[in-house]
């Protein structure tokens, strides 16, 4: 049997999956074979798998850091928030609806064999499993019948490494509060306790850590530095998300309510002259050199929100004055004529769009989710000199985007996957710029057009940037966790 490992947190966003992430490239490195798991992930950041099965990112990360292909069974049950009470469902990759928060609760018991199976299939081609917790296991109102916490480690027998978030504050009362809410059973599977995201003397926590390990019975298996390593956060509490800081060239993207795959702007983080600024007001639009659209869960209600917060106008006047503007997947069918929903998807209605692409979009009730491999058409404006060139990604959709009739517009990647007039550009195609000729690409014409020049020229594809990243990430927990302890802590320990 596999040897396993859990990490849990003490809140969300305390820094689990980046820590597992870490894990399992140790754990590879060190000449096993790894899988991460999670049985239930909440976030709007998903991937499509070669099966055209959806699944959270934060797995598929965690997937590259163990050198393994993404599959769903390392995430059986994906939930999309849709509003403020209720979730898009996804099974073993496919959608099985839509459901209120109450609701599910009361349904979710019934995954408990999918997430059985699911862990099989992984026992089956691993040495180790690292398994990611979700939100606290001290939520006492949603203890019940828990699959994601130490429900699920009770389930596959999991020791557990417990993780608090200093950086937020309080990170003392945060671990030692959450392990006293714990029943004793539970509190024994804690074989350690990990200080997340802490800057400064770690000996000024000497005497706090000595009190910690009294009180709470369980040792401090490491304090984790803050940590600045470039790799996909999981959902709308990233840092990311916060930054106001402008570059020399200056992208901004649309911080829309129900944003998703954010991910895909991550490769401009390469670039140390390019910023990428998250806007969610026009006094934060200011004069960017691109404008981004991201994609979103809820495309009716987030152009009723760019409508109303004024954005569109803005963003429709920065596109009047030769800004190139660029839609991926929701933010491409906001750029049209028109988005209806005559089967209710999104509620129902229909919509006016911005009116700068010459398409329409009709939502449906079928989402495609599929890898793309294709070539690039389109030679002019922003993608000069890429026509030709073989692009990939992957498209997760509920919907349906063609070209009006006598549109004056054009395909700019192959099979339909998107179009461009003068210089806006829309695409169903996430990680789009994530080849590093993509991205250097855009960025010399915006550097071309604003006259400036940059020290920064071509730079790596985001994937092969991202396995500098693990293996740095890698480095700096072996310097401050104690592996002998974690080892310690797999079960059974004779590999």
């Amino acid at each position: 049997m596999s040897k396993v490992i859990m990490i849990q947190g003490t809140m969300s966003n305390a820094g689990k999956s980046l820590l597992a992430a870490g894990l399992c490239r140790i754990f590879r490195q060190d000449g096993y074979r790894v899988a991460p798991f999670k049985s239930q992930n909440m976030a709007l950041n998903s991937f499509a798998t070669k099966e055209g099965l959806e699944m959270g990112r934060a797995q598929v990360v965690q997937a590259e850091a163990a050198g393994i292909e993404p599959m769903v069974c390392m995430n059986p049950i994906l939930l999309k928030p849709t509003d403020d009470e209720g979730s898009q469902v996804i099974v073993n990759g496919r959608s099985i609806g839509n459901m209120k928060a109450r609701d599910y609760f009361a349904f979710k018991t019934q995954l408990i064999p999918v997430i059985k199976e699911a862990f099989r299939k992984l026992e089956d081609m691993a040495d180790i499993i690292v398994i990611e917790g979700a939100g606290s296991p001290a939520e006492i109102n949603l203890k019940e019948n828990d699959i994601v916490n130490m429900g699920l480690a009770e389930m596959v027998d999991a020791p557990v490494l417990l993780v608090g978030d200093i950086d937020r504050g309080g990170v003392f009362a945060q671990l030692l509060g959450t392990v006293m809410l714990l029943e004793e059973s539970e509190k024994a599977r804690i074989g350690g306790l990990v200080i997340n995201k802490f800057r400064g003397d770690a000996s000024l926590l000497d005497s706090g850590i000595e009190m910690l390990e009294e009180k709470g019975g369980i040792p401090v298996a490491g304090i984790v530095p803050y940590m600045d390593i470039k790799v996909e956060d999981e959902d709308s509490l990233s840092e990311r998300l916060t930054s106001k800081a402008r570059g020399l060239i200056d992208i901004a993207v649309m911080r829309l309510p129900k944003i998703s795959n954010f991910s895909d702007m991550d490769i401009f983080e390469q670039f140390p002259e390019v910023s990428v600024r998250y806007v969610s007001r026009v006094s934060e639009l200011g004069e960017p050199d691109m404008i981004i659209i991201p994609g979103s869960k809820s495309t009716i209600a987030d152009l009723r929100w760019l409508r109303e917060s004024g954005l569109e106008d803005a963003v429709c006047e920065s596109a009047g004055k030769g800004t190139p503007v660029f839609g991926i997947c929701g933010g491409y069918q906001m750029l049209g004529l028109e988005v209806s929903d005559p089967d209710g998807v999104e509620g129902g209605g229909c919509i006016p769009g911005m009116g700068l692409l010459p398409v329409s979009t009709v939502l449906a009730g079928d989402k495609k989710t599929e890898q793309f491999i294709g070539t690039i058409t389109a030679s002019e404006g922003l993608l000069a000199g890429l026509a030709g060139l073989e692009t990939e990604g992957y498209e997760i959709h509920m919907g349906r985007t063609a070209a009006c009739e006598d549109a004056d517009g054009r395909e700019f990647t192959s099979g339909g996957t998107g179009m461009c007039s003068g210089n806006v550009y829309g695409t169903y195609i996430h990680g789009f710029f994530d080849r590093g000729e993509i991205a250097s690409e855009v960025v010399r014409s915006l550097a071309k057009s604003k006259g400036v020049k940059l020290t920064t020229g071509q730079v790596s594809d985001h994937r092969d940037f991202k396995e500098k990243e693990y293996d740095r990430l890698a480095d700096i927990l072996r310097a401050h966790l104690d592996m002998d302890k974690i080892y310690g802590m797999l079960r059974e320990a004779a590999f």
